[in-house]
């Protein structure tokens, strides 16, 4: 047997081991990529978006609220202003004469009113949103039958 100890393959396979042993050693150890560390902030950010995901909704949707209620005071705004103005003429004594006249079909005393139903003088019915070219109850029928459509 102790010749058995200096054969070839028995000195092969001695360097053999010892090279991998240096291999082995010379390479850092494998760890695994997911450390319990990592996993625990994984966790914590998850967990921080589903936090902070519903605030951050009610945020922007407070925001936009806000900036609708901006534009609707500034609408109510110029109305009001509107309405000063409108309010300041009708303060006018000749304005107000003028909507009687135009509207009222008023007439100082000693004039005489004409009143031109469409300048043409043809006869004809006028057309548009006063003229109705129906009776008043085939329209209610027909919004009833519209409704029962739907």
């Amino acid at each position: 047997m102790p010749a058995d100890r200096f054969s070839t393959a028995t000195r092969l396979k001695a360097l053999g081991e010892q090279a991998a042993a240096r291999v082995y050693r010379a390479r850092p150890p494998r760890r695994n990529r997911l450390t319990g560390r990592a996993a625990l902030l994984a966790l914590v950010m998850c967990s921080l978006v589903v936090a902070l995901a519903y605030p951050i909704r009610q945020y922007i949707s407070q925001r936009s609220d806000i900036g609708d209620q901006r534009r609707k005071a500034q609408d109510a705004a110029e109305e009001l202003d509107r309405l000063r103005d409108e309010k300041a003429r009708w303060q006018d004594a000749a304005y107000v004469r003028q909507q009687a006249r135009r509207h009222l079909h008023y007439v100082m005393p000693g004039e005489t009113g004409y009143i031109v139903q469409d300048g043409s003088g043809s006869g004809t019915v006028q057309k548009g949103p006063q003229a109705a070219p129906r009776p008043w109850y085939e329209n209610l029928w027909q919004g009833v039958d519209s409704a029962d459509k739907r």
